[in-house]
């Protein structure tokens, strides 16, 4: 598993579930959930360093 794969692989697996193609709409809802993923991620990782 290549690098680009691991980081989109939230969002594919969303999609996935979903029963929503990965690659429809070139990949615009894909990017959507991976964008939600790594924020709640990083948020929660930049409040946990903050506290």
């Amino acid at each position: 598993m290549s690098l680009t794969q691991l980081m989109l692989w939230p969002g594919t697996k969303i999609c996935n579930r979903m029963g929503i193609d990965p690659e429809a709409d070139a990949g615009l809802i894909r990017a959507m959930f991976n964008m939600i993923v790594y924020l709640v991620i990083f948020l929660g990782l930049i409040w946990f360093i903050q506290a």
